[in-house]
């Protein structure tokens, strides 16, 4: 059978560093491209007699994260140990939490824009929402480097307060795992909690894969692929596992529980081992840390809980007036919804500015390989030439060219208009004598206009236009020929 006589059930496990300035269990700052094995202390390197100090500010972060994410707060959390040998941890076991964690269902929201491009208009289950089955949280491991003599390990990253968020396992699809990896990300930069940033190492993923034929209930063997370090990487990575397993299910091929690694570079994955269950671990209850009462937290973490993405498309459609999809790109990404809230303050029409955002600022930052934050045009700019244009002080035409100049010289759209001479003219006394010769060189247009023919004063307006170079404002021109055609 091929792979789409199969039913695909994926479940991920998103590990995610918290943007404090210190590690988990130690003062060590927490910080990225320092030169490698500076930021250590005896208590991230597992050194004998170093214990342990909880830090309160990623306990915070994380049930912050926990309820923009509809999760609840057990009354008592406590801290494990996760017995394993590995070179990056060498205390022999791992501080996290198993049976207590911080975190406790929810889910994550399948945003239409975080799909991929190519499958954004063809969504099998639009509006789905991915359960939770908790989020923990625990202390990152050493970075190890492979080379082709041995292994480099750097001791930086070891304690960084690590978020692991467990789905249930209802992803469908290789899509659909993107649209999670792309909301959930959304979601926590929303909530401040980190930069969750794939190429920097502060998110990774886990996916767990399993395939069944149709009519049976049960799950199939469990296949992990472990520390995908970007959201495409994760979409090849399930297309290559569902293809593989499915062909060696057609031939008869029994999938064992097991963890493979993602060769990016060959695409493929390869067995690393059998997979050990959660008692191969030997949780114990770590005797340096006390459990922990979450009440008074998390009632004070309530009353700041920032506005959702989904909240705020909500808003910008129903209160500002932009509509569905723009809505949505604007609230891609935190930073750009700021700069539309702050740009489109105090104006009649928010929806000129999103356009202005959307169509001509992503496109120019695009155009030449550029941020948002490297982004020279100030929201007050966006503002000011979008009441330029509301006011009739130039036209479409003309702001289109400001704008391009304020993206070159970062200069205010005022001082571009004045320096190009683009304000349009509204001086009634100067158009008139225009309309005046207009109308006496175009005795045809008038006598058409008279016998019924509105559509012929758009000729009058462009020979208007034409003798005032482009700098009459078209509404006064427009009402200034309707009255004289009246009279």
């Amino acid at each position: 059978m091929p792979a789409v006589d199969y039913i695909v059930t994926i479940g991920l496990e998103v590990h995610c560093q918290l943007n404090t300035q210190s590690k988990m269990f130690c003062a060590c700052p927490s910080q990225y491209g320092e030169s490698p094995n500076t930021l250590t202390c005896p208590v991230c390197l597992g050194l004998p007699g170093a214990l342990p100090v909880l830090n309160e500010g990623a306990i915070r972060r994380t049930i912050l994260a926990g309820m923009m994410l509809g999760c609840s707060t057990p009354p008592v959390v406590k801290w494990d140990r996760k017995n394993y040998f590995y070179p990056d941890m060498p205390k022999n076991y791992q501080t996290t939490q198993f049976d207590l964690p911080l975190c406790l269902g929810g889910g994550v929201p399948l945003y239409d824009m975080n799909y991929p491009k190519d499958w954004q208009k063809k969504i099998a289950r639009p509006g789905q929402v991915i359960s939770l089955t908790r989020i923990h949280l625990e202390e990152d491991v050493a970075k190890s480097t492979h080379m082709g003599n041995g292994t480099a390990i750097d001791f930086n990253r070891a304690g960084t307060p690590l978020m692991e968020i467990v789905s249930e396992p209802e992803i469908e699809t290789a899509e659909e795992a993107v649209a999670y990896l792309n909301s959930l990300r959304q979601i926590l930069v929303y909530a401040g909690v980190s930069d969750a940033d794939m190429e920097k190492g502060q998110m990774r993923c886990d996916v767990n894969i399993s395939l069944r034929p149709h009519g049976q209930k049960d799950f199939g063997a469990k296949i992990e692929l472990k520390n995908l370090n970007s959201v495409s990487a994760v979409r090849r990575a399930i297309h290559f596992e569902t293809e593989r397993q499915a062909e060696e299910l057609d031939r008869g091929i029994k999938q064992v529980q097991s963890t493979r690694r993602w060769d990016d570079d060959r695409g493929e994955t390869t067995l690393m081992r059998t997979k050990e269950d959660a008692h191969d671990y030997r949780y114990l209850p770590c005797p340096d840390l006390l459990p922990l009462h979450t009440n008074n937290m998390v009632t004070e973490i309530s009353r700041s809980v920032p506005e959702t993405p989904h909240a705020r498309r909500a808003r910008f459609v129903g209160v500002l007036g932009v509509s569905e999809y723009d809505a949505g790109v604007l609230c891609s990404e935190k930073s750009l919804a700021d700069y539309f809230e702050e740009a489109a303050a105090g104006l009649s029409k928010p929806k000129a500015v999103a356009n202005w955002i959307i169509n001509d600022l992503l496109g120019q930052l695009g155009s030449r390989g550029m941020t948002l934050e490297q982004n020279p045009i100030p929201a007050a700019g966006i503002r000011a030439l979008a009441e330029f244009v509301e006011t009739g002080k130039i036209n479409g035409g003309q702001a289109k060219e400001v704008f391009v100049a304020m993206f070159d010289t970062r200069k205010a759209p005022a001082d571009i208009i004045r320096e190009k001479g683009l304000e349009q003219l509204s001086d009634t006394g100067f158009l008139d004598e225009i309309i005046t010769i207009v109308l006496a060189d175009n005795a045809d247009a008038v006598a058409k206009i008279k016998a019924g023919n509105d559509k012929a004063i758009n000729a009058l307006k462009g020979q208007v236009m034409k003798l005032s170079a482009g700098k009459a404002n078209p509404a006064i021109v427009g009402e200034m020929l309707e009255k004289r055609l009246k009279d």
